[in-house]
């Protein structure tokens, strides 16, 4: 089976590869991708023109209608949520350098943009190199992903941790509470544990948010800024938890143990192509095309959907609907027996006798 692709002008070529274990070599889909992984500064400050500025437009428009309309400032802050959301995924695509073309380009221009989406450039980038070199591993689990136990985990915890653990996986904790801790209060938090240029990181950026959060709140006194600034960032808090979650916990994920896992899988298995609706895809940066990102991070956010749509290595990946990213919720636990993700009550069907005789499961 050769391995299809088409280059940027959509002319259809031939992969040199004569089998599917060959096509299927990093040497080739490295080849593959490579014509999308070039980062364009047009593309990429168009990016930036189109999601920190409309944000800021608004949050401004917001202001202005404080003394007119909280139901209308509440209103605007769904639009403005999108945007921040959409600042992200330029930030986002900054940490790994495909944003722009320039290297020191990208650093700088993530550093701010960290500020306002409240995330430390440095550290961040750390995390979430880690998350993509682990991600679909189970004895990796814990740096840059939502955690998951599986089945077997679960049922050896006692009463006290399933009960908590029940109580993180709630929609009410995790997309309620969970964007304050994962926006606010985690990334403030510098350690001696930390390598020093993450540590500087977070305490540079905390300091930047010091000067700029405690500027605005005397020019426009602390109730006015909370009015503007905090449900549009909760808003996007929840909705970028949401969006990491089902990119790598949905019923047909692939997960596996290191002894098995490979990058490839990872990529194209265990990270979806979740299909949003135009203007969600656009205020989302692509990013629902995970897989792809997955398996080349440099390639930028506009560039996905052509590499996904030309290389056909990517013809038959895990695809969600809106509807069925919003199910994946009600999923829990990794059944290492049946290979696939499950909600609390399906745990049950394979619980071990023992553990239903001591009342063990809750």
């Amino acid at each position: 089976m050769a391995l299809t692709v088409s280059n940027p002008d959509r002319e259809i070529v031939e992969a040199p590869a004569d089998s599917f274990a060959q096509a299927t070599d990093p040497a080739v889909w490295r080849a593959a991708l490579a014509p999308y992984a070039k980062a364009h500064w047009g593309r990429g400050l168009l990016g930036i023109a189109t999601s920190l500025l409309p944000y800021l437009g608004l949050s401004v428009l917001m202001y202005i209608m404080v003394n007119v309309s909280v139901v209308l400032v509440l209103a605007l802050s769904i639009p403005a949520a999108g945007f921040l959301a959409r600042t992200f995924i330029m930030f986002h695509d900054c940490t790994h350098g495909s944003l722009l073309p320039s290297r020191r380009a990208n650093r700088w221009v993530g550093a701010v943009l960290g500020v306002f989406v409240l995330v430390p450039f440095r550290r961040w980038r750390h995390d979430h190199a880690v998350h993509h070199a682990s991600s679909g591993d189970l004895q990796r689990r814990g740096v840059g992903d939502i955690p998951m136990l599986t089945v077997a985990e679960y049922q050896r915890r006692s009463w006290r941790g399933r009960l908590a653990y029940r109580m993180f996986r709630s929609p009410v904790v995790m997309f309620g509470l969970g964007p304050v801790f994962a926006m606010v209060i985690g990334p403030r938090i510098a350690t001696r544990a930390q390598r020093p240029r993450l540590r500087h990181s977070v305490l540079g950026t905390d300091l930047a948010l010091l000067v700029v959060v405690g500027t605005l709140c005397w020019l426009m006194g602390w109730q006015d800024f909370l009015l503007v600034w905090g449900p549009a960032a909760l808003i996007t808090g929840s909705t970028g938890i949401w969006l990491f979650y089902v990119q790598h916990q949905f019923e047909d994920a692939c997960w596996q143990s290191s002894e098995e896992w490979t990058f490839l899988d990872a990529a194209l298995r265990g990270s979806s192509y979740l299909k949003l609706p135009p203007p969600l895809e656009f205020l989302t940066g692509n990013i629902g095309l995970h897989h792809v990102h997955h398996l080349n991070a440099r390639i930028p956010n506009y560039n996905l959907q052509r590499a996904h749509n030309q290389v056909a290595l990517f013809g038959d990946v895990p695809v969600l609907t809106l509807r069925d990213g919003l199910r994946a919720v009600r999923l829990k636990l990794w059944d290492e027996q049946q290979g696939r993700l499950v909600t609390f009550a399906q745990s049950h069907e394979n619980a071990p006798p023992e553990a239903l005789a001591r009342g063990r499961l809750m």
